[in-house]
């Protein structure tokens, strides 16, 4: 079920909610010609990043669908953030890509939104074109949270439930057991990943939070042979400046055209 304020073909994005379970799901839906694009936020982002934004615009001026959403206990959706899992997360991107776009999509994916377009694109191979990775963080709650706790920590985090750490970006992060538990059984980088669709990462190499080398790893354990890997040598992990914005807008036209969009 979905309520809006705003007909599609207007040829503005259209804001409406999409009931799934006790929650909704916000997002913003422009349209247009497919193949698509859907953008995929990153751990404790919203829709109305730099990035989303940039890539609305880039597909309004041509006329390409677009769509932004986000996860629940995020920006403006319903559900507490600390209810959520990656699990969770992707079923929310799975309803707002089935509910809301038609036939072939690229998803743009950044950060744990990298993450989330994989199991995505593994759980709808009919649906997914063509993939665009910027900062992609497949398996971070084990790489990246867990095995870098000290022993104190993953005690807190096992008794309690919850910690949380400091972040560069503004309020503390919360990282729950339940999250870490739900990340391990979804494990990507362990094992080849079947897809053959064109792919292209996007990292910086001044990235604090997720090093340049996972999209090396990512980019390995693809099965497809369209797979580019693009490092960005003073780039950092949001990859939001203008020259990088200029890069992904430029990468997702590459992909369009490498799935026949023209």
């Amino acid at each position: 079920m979905t309520m809006g304020s705003e007909a599609p073909g207007s040829g503005k994005a259209a804001e409406f909610t999409l009931k799934r379970g006790d929650a909704t799901i916000a997002f913003r839906r422009t349209p247009g010609r497919g193949p698509g694009l859907v953008f995929l936020g990153g751990y404790r982002s919203d829709m109305t990043g730099t990035k989303a934004l940039a890539l609305e615009a880039h597909c309004r001026a041509r006329g390409r669908a677009f769509l932004r959403f986000d996860y629940q206990g995020h920006g403006a959706s319903g559900g507490r953030f600390e209810d959520g899992t990656i699990g969770s997360w992707t079923e929310d991107a799975l309803a707002a890509l089935d509910a809301e776009t038609e036939g072939p999509q690229i998803l743009v994916g950044s950060s744990m939104g990298g993450w989330i377009m994989l199991l995505a694109a593994l759980a709808r191979p009919e649906r997914v074109a063509g993939l665009v990775g910027i900062a992609a963080a497949p398996d971070f709650t084990e790489d990246l949270i867990w095995d870098l706790l000290p022993p104190d920590q993953r005690a807190r985090m096992l008794a309690e439930g919850r910690i949380e750490e400091p972040s560069q970006y503004g309020e503390p992060l919360v990282y729950t057991r339940a999250l870490v538990e739900d990340g391990r059984r979804r494990l990507l980088l362990r094992a080849q990943i079947p897809f053959a669709g064109p792919v292209r990462l996007l990292h910086g190499q001044r990235d604090p939070d997720v090093p340049w080398q996972t999209a090396l790893r990512l980019a390995e354990r693809l099965d497809g042979e369209d797979v580019t890997t693009v490092l960005v040598k003073d780039g950092d992990h949001r990859l939001s400046r203008p020259q990088d914005l200029d890069l992904l807008c430029h990468t997702v036209d590459e992909v369009l055209g490498r799935v026949g969009a023209g």
